[in-house]
């Protein structure tokens, strides 16, 4: 049996909204396995994305812990937690969020910003290859708007990849494609998990697209149900 990727435990998250308190999240307890391929279902306000985002490190819960091999990544600071996200986690979003001025090639880059000259220099070559792997060896230096949707999903999902993190996590990662794009995105997170042995957290409102994970919690109005 895998060892526990991810843990969370008594996972809450408030909000306020003018003179009111929107509670999102609501006592999670959730555990990811070392290379599981994991979805959260759920309908639209549930809860997905933000659970999604704490995973990640990119919003603090109101309370509980977020346990990632042995430590709690809010028990830092965000400047640690930062050095997390760029070192262990790839995302990937439904908007891809590609830089409309840059390459297909120099948005894969951007997470090695902050690595030295020598090591961008070698990401340089491990992007391409990663892009060619990806089916766009003709579209390295090609801008956004002239890609397709799915083609730009490809890159987006390069880029998570550039820096060989542990886990993924997706964030509707097909709810801007037409169905055959959609399922070719599928197939290439089934294949980085499979074959790879990357650990993939993905959210979708779409039980078909859930069908495709090893397991899946449902979630609604901020409570696992399953």
């Amino acid at each position: 049996m895998n060892k526990i990727k991810i843990s969370v435990e008594g996972l809450g998250k408030t909000y306020i909204n003018g003179p009111a308190l929107v509670q999102v999240l609501r006592g999670i307890d959730l555990c990811v396995s070392e290379r599981e391929f994991l979805a959260i279902e759920g309908p639209s306000g549930a809860g997905k994305s933000t659970l999604l985002h704490i995973l990640g490190g990119l919003d603090k819960p109101s309370c509980g812990e977020v346990i990632f091999d042995g430590e709690n990544i809010y028990g830092s600071g965000e400047n640690q937690r930062a050095i997390f996200r760029n070192s262990r986690i790839g995302f990937v979003f439904q908007f891809f969020h590609l830089l409309p001025e840059l390459s297909a090639l120099e948005n894969v880059l951007l997470p090695a910003i902050l690595k030295s000259w020598r090591e961008r220099k070698k990401m340089r070559e491990n992007a391409r290859l990663i892009l060619e792997g990806l089916g766009l060896a003709q579209r390295l230096e090609h801008l956004p708007a002239q890609l397709s949707g799915g083609e730009q999903q490809r890159v987006a999902i390069a880029r998570a990849l550039i820096n060989r993190p542990e886990v993924i996590l997706c964030d509707e990662p097909t709810g801007n494609l037409d169905s055959q794009n959609g399922e070719n995105i599928l197939r290439l997170l089934r294949k980085l998990n499979k074959e790879d042995g990357t650990t993939i957290v993905l959210v979708t409102h779409d039980k078909d697209i859930a069908a495709s994970a090893d397991r899946v919690v449902y979630l609604k109005d901020g409570i696992i149900l399953n």
